[in-house]
């Protein structure tokens, strides 16, 4: 019998994994025990091997493909086995739950529809024959019934909808914090058009950016509910995605409009409602005009300059006549729109970002969006008028300042976050803003280390670094020390015991931290060799979940780059992380006079909760004495 494959848990806080390799492909046979497939989680990249004998017949997803933890990964049974079953329940578990539960849900919609068949024909025809005329309708509104009437036994059943239940319809998603309303800056699927997951539908313009929209299931785009350039709310009705003839479209769009007809009553009159262009462009009779400045029609647009300075010339003297009109644009000439009376400028981010990199002044762009909006398409098609003056009796005017196009082009390059990059962003981030970090900064000695390192590397199996020596002096300085070799749990703090000294190794796509335990019973050149060997497994993703988990305290070094100190966020569940600088020749005193030392300065950052300053203090001048007098450590 086929069996199911699911996306493992191969981390603690492992939960979603890319697919890094597939050995197998489909068809292929797999033994127990074989390699499958490499997966790539937030911390190192693992091997997944197969539980039973048998043929590969369906991989979940491809090469650099992502799956959630507990996801269908790969189905592996007999050749020419049915498995439509196991792909019907995508596996086992919640999401066959889910399935199961989205099949009993479309079954009692169909039979709700059979029963509110005449109901709906007979609430089509009512909204139909109560639409606006085509003149007051929107440009790319749907022709649809703009929102349910009401019988005398109640409201439209259409306004019982839930859109957010209904798994083919697709909301206008929330892509920043601050996002009340998207534009649609572009389709990149046609109604009628299939669709698969992950596919790139719409391009969105937010308040901050223009982003790409992906499906998340597979269909055909039944219906879109804006056209390009016009805007939708959040949680509005974007598209429905689904299989053609299977779902009941005019229903889901009747209860959207339903939806969005009851919300503008609540805070505009019905008269805003059937003339929404005319309320966002133009017209000082339509309620609710935000600005005088956006109100304004088309036609007091054109000619308000013109009426202005037929104003003015009754009332001044006649040289300033003459120079008003030489700085009066030709009548055919379109007029630069701002969003209100002080002069700002409304335009989208996107179009702001252009005109900067064209050297363009938003203030001579004519806007053709909502109010006078600035968009992309607008600074696309802008080309500078010349202006054309007349001659003055005052003699020529002083010329006007024209901003220079900026030398050279911005450009930049945006890369996909890795696993391990998110893992590191989300345990840093609570660290640093649930932690309160103090810092403690310590200058050492460390002519004698550096005297002792070479007598060791003589003998040495392994060559020992100073970072080895700076391990070692931790592990037994924190024997002396448990407060700081421990974790805050909320109610109680716990005190280890054992000593597992993370080490911070630096990898391509960040860091890694694995962990020497018991590092207090090891020797030096023990210790060397295997933070080599993990350095090693880091770099080449070969890390085990065993190999970075456990650590009680943790140290981070950058001297080798010439760093001379810096501080450090403390690593999760430690309290105490020690950033060491790199070893500096200076001037020091010794004995009244001034010679040659090595120094090195340490900080290391405390978790407040855990630590007080008193205690973290004790450690480092312990950790100090170590490494001044190295022999202390073997004592």
């Amino acid at each position: 019998m086929a069996e199911a494959i699911l996306m493992p848990r191969l981390s603690d806080t492992m939960t979603e994994g890319v697919v890094a390799e597939w050995h197998k492909k489909v068809g292929d046979t797999v033994k127990k025990g074989e390699l499958l497939a490499e997966i790539e989680t937030d911390k190192a990249t693992m091997e997944l091997e197969s539980y039973k004998d048998g043929t590969l017949l369906h991989i979940g997803t491809d090469k650099g493909g992502k799956l959630q933890v507990n996801d269908l990964l790969a189905i592996i049974g007999r050749p020419g086995e049915d498995i439509s079953e196991i792909l019907k329940g995508k596996g086992t578990g919640s999401k066959a739950q889910e399935e199961s539960d989205k099949s009993q849900k479309q079954e009692s919609k169909k039979e709700e529809q059979q029963a509110e068949k005449p109901q709906m024909k007979e609430e089509k025809r009512q909204a139909t024959s109560a639409q606006p005329a085509p003149g007051n309708q929107s440009k790319g509104t749907p022709t649809a019934a703009s929102r349910p009437t009401e019988s005398s036994g109640g409201t439209a059943t259409s306004t019982e909808v839930d859109l957010s239940k209904i798994e083919e319809v697709v909301l206008m998603p929330r892509l920043s914090d601050t996002m009340t309303e998207g534009v649609i800056a572009s389709w990149q699927k046609n109604v009628g058009d299939s669709v698969k997951k992950g596919e790139v539908i719409a391009e969105i313009e937010t308040d901050k950016a223009t982003m790409e929209l992906e499906s998340y299931k597979n269909g055909t785009l039944l219906y879109i509910g804006a056209q390009q350039g016009e805007k939708i709310a959040v949680n509005e009705l974007l598209c429905i995605i689904g299989e053609k003839g299977k779902v009941d479209v005019d229903k889901i769009v009747a209860a959207a409009k339903a939806k969005g007809a009851g919300s503008k009553e609540q805070g505009t009159s019905d008269k805003v409602e059937g003339t929404r262009d005319k309320a966002q462009g133009t017209s000082d009779k339509v309620e609710g005009t935000r600005d005088k400045a956006q109100g304004t029609s088309d036609k007091e647009q054109g000619t308000s300059d013109k009426e202005q300075s037929t104003s003015d010339k009754e009332q001044e003297p006649e040289a300033k006549k003459d120079e008003q009109q030489s700085l009066q644009p030709a009548a055919g000439d379109q007029q630069p729109i701002t969003s209100n009376e002080n002069g700002r400028i409304k335009a989208s981010p996107l179009a702001k970002k252009l005109a900067a990199e064209k050297g363009i002044d938003l203030r001579n762009v004519h806007g053709t969006g909502d109010g006078g909006r600035i968009t992309k398409e607008d600074i696309d098609n802008y080309k500078p008028q010349v202006e054309v003056q007349k001659p003055s009796q005052r003699g020529a005017e002083a010329p006007r300042y024209v901003p220079s196009a900026p030398v050279g082009e911005e450009s930049f390059e945006e890369v996909p976050v890795s696993q391990m990059r998110k893992a590191i962003a989300k345990r840093l981030a609570e660290s640093k803003f649930t932690a309160p970090h103090f810092y403690l900064t310590m200058s050492i000695d460390m002519d004698k280390a550096v005297d002792s390192r070479a007598r060791l590397n003589e003998t040495s199996p392994v060559k020992i670094s100073f970072n080895d020596i700076v391990l070692k002096a931790c592990a037994v300085a924190l024997k002396q020390h448990p407060a700081v070799n421990s974790s805050w749990l909320g109610d109680k703090i716990r005190r280890n015991h054992h000593i597992h000294i993370g080490v911070a190794v630096a990898v391509e796509d960040g860091l890694l931290v694995p962990v020497i335990r018991f590092a207090d019973s090891k020797s030096l050149s023990q210790i060397a060799a295997e933070v080599k060997e993990f350095a090693q497994k880091a770099k080449d993703k070969k890390l085990q979940p065993k190999d970075w988990e456990g650590n009680t305290f943790t140290i981070s070094n950058l001297g080798m780059f010439g760093i001379e100190d810096f501080t450090a966020i403390i690593n999760p569940p430690d309290s105490c992380i020690l950033a060491i600088g790199g070893i500096q020749q200076v001037p020091v005193v010794r004995d009244g006079q001034i010679k040659i030392g090595n120094v090195m300065k340490v900080t290391m950052s405390c978790d407040h909760r855990v630590v007080d300053g008193a205690t973290g203090s004790a450690f480092l001048q312990t950790l100090k004495g170590m490494l001044e007098e190295p022999l202390r450590m073997l004592v």
